[in-house]
C-alpha cells in the first residue's frame, strides 16, 4: 500500500461496534493498522472485531462506557501498555430529537454525559500519552448540525457544537507536541440507527420516510457509513500530516446548497 498505510500504528474508536463507528474501525484495519475497539455493547464490537480478523486485519475489542471517567483511563492505560496509542477517533455518540421545550433536564444531561464528557474523558485519557509517544492524530466526530441550525435538534446540536470547540482546543494547545486533531462533520447517513428511527416513528411509511428524509440532501441520497470511514482514513493518515484544527463537512451539499 503506497498511500493511507497505517501499518503498525494503534489506533481507538469510540462506539465502533456499529454504524459510522464500524466503518472507521474496518477502513483503519484494512489500511493495517490495529484497531481497539471501545463500546457499551461487546456482542456488535466482537462482530465487528470478527469480521476484520476474517480478512487479515488486527482488531481488539473492549468494553467500557465512555461516559464513566475513571473506566475511559483505565481502559486508555490498559491500551497504550500493550502498544502506544497513536490515532484516537471519539465516534461514540447518541441522539436526541426535538427543541428545547421537549428537552427535559434527563435528556440534555444523558446527552452530555455521552457527547461531551464521552469525547473530554478519551481526551484526557489518550492526550497525555500522545504527548509522550510524540504525537498522534485525532479525529473527534461531530455534525453538521454543530455548524447549522438543525429543526427540532436543540440537545444533540449543542452537543456537537461543543464536540466542534473542544477540537479546535486540542489542536492549539497540543499543536507543538505533534497532536494533530481535526473533526468530521457528517450530514444524515444510512446507518441501522436511521432504519430503526423510521421503524419506530412511522409505522408502515418506511420506504416512503426513507425517500423523504434522503431527499432532504442535495444530492438526494444519505451518505454511505463508508464514506466517512475513508474520510476518517485520510485525516489519521500520514497523507493528512499538514491538517490540524479543522472541520470537515461530509454532507452532500447541505451546508452549502441548501440555503
Amino acid at each position: 500500500m503506497s498511500v493511507f498505510n497505517l501499518t503498525g500504528k494503534c489506533a481507538v474508536v469510540t462506539g465502533g461496534g456499529s454504524g459510522i463507528g464500524e466503518a472507521i474501525s474496518k477502513a483503519l484495519a484494512g489500511a493495517g493498522a490495529l484497531v481497539n475497539i471501545l463500546d457499551l455493547t461487546v456482542e456488535g464490537a466482537q462482530r465487528v472485531a470478527d469480521e476484520i480478523i476474517a480478512k487479515g486485519g488486527k482488531a481488539t475489542v473492549y468494553q467500557a462506557n465512555v461516559a464513566n471517567h475513571e473506566e475511559v483511563k483505565t481502559v486508555m492505560k490498559s491500551i497504550n501498555e500493550k502498544q502506544v496509542i497513536n490515532i484516537l477517533v471519539n465516534n461514540a455518540g447518541i441522539a436526541h430529537v426535538g427543541n428545547i421545550e421537549a428537552c427535559g433536564p434527563e435528556d440534555l444531561d444523558r446527552l452530555y454525559n455521552v457527547n461531551i464528557k464521552g469525547v473530554y474523558n478519551s481526551l484526557y485519557a489518550v492526550v497525555p500519552f500522545m504527548k509522550q509517544n510524540g504525537g498522534g492524530a485525532i479525529i473527534n466526530m461531530a455534525s453538521i448540525a454543530s455548524s447549522v441550525g438543525i429543526d427540532d435538534r436543540f440537545a444533540y446540536s449543542m452537543t456537537k457544537g461543543a464536540v466542534l470547540t473542544m477540537t479546535y482546543s486540542i489542536a492549539k494547545d497540543y499543536v507543538k507536541d505533534g497532536i494533530r486533531c481535526n473533526c468530521i462533520s457528517p450530514a444524515r447517513v444510512h446507518t441501522p440507527f436511521v432504519d430503526g428511527f423510521i421503524s419506530k416513528n412511522y409505522p408502515g411509511k418506511e420506504a416512503e420516510m426513507f425517500e423523504k428524509l434522503s431527499a432532504t440532501q442535495p444530492m438526494g441520497r444519505m451518505a454511505k457509513p463508508e464514506e466517512i470511514g475513508n474520510l476518517a482514513l485520510y485525516l489519521v493518515s500520514d497523507e493528512a500530516s499538514f491538517i490540524t484544527g479543522t472541520d470537515y463537512p461530509i454532507d452532500g451539499g447541505f451546508i452549502k446548497l441548501n440555503g
